[in-house]
Parts: C-alpha cells; structure tokens; sequence
C-alpha cells in the first residue's frame, strides 16, 4: 500500500514510532556502492498490538459513517 507521503512526513512518524517502542531499526549491513545505507523498520510486539487496535477503530469509525448515510 502506497501512502503517498514524502520523506519529510515519513521518517518524523518512524522516530516517534520507535521513540514509543512500536518499531525497531538497523542499518543495512552491506551498503551499494554509490547511495548510502537503507535502514530498515520493522514492528515491534507492542506496535503490532497497537497497529491491530487503531485498524480496528478505523473500522468502527467507517461502520458508524456508512450507517450515518455517508459515503467511505
């Protein structure tokens, strides 16, 4: 899924992210000549857990509004 979000948005979320445990990073081991070394995000339990609550609330936010009469 594309999110359409530019690395200025994107890696402000990842710190909080990882600030707040729900995600872990490296730095790739064996970086490609010419570009810098990818680092690599990857959900923690707790940030699993929390992933699964907050799609859960998305989607009784979206019930509710489709049973009001609007459109998702």
């Amino acid at each position: 899924m594309e999110a359409d979000l530019g690395s200025g948005t994107v890696y402000p979320i990842l710190e909080r992210l990882q600030s707040n445990g729900w995600v872990t990073s490296w730095t790739e081991s064996e970086p490609h000549p010419g570009r810098p070394p990818r680092r690599f995000y990857q959900l923690t339990g707790t940030g699993r857990l929390a992933a699964d609550v907050a799609l859960k609330e998305r989607a009784a936010r979206q019930a509710r509004f489709r049973l009001a009469g609007g459109t998702a």
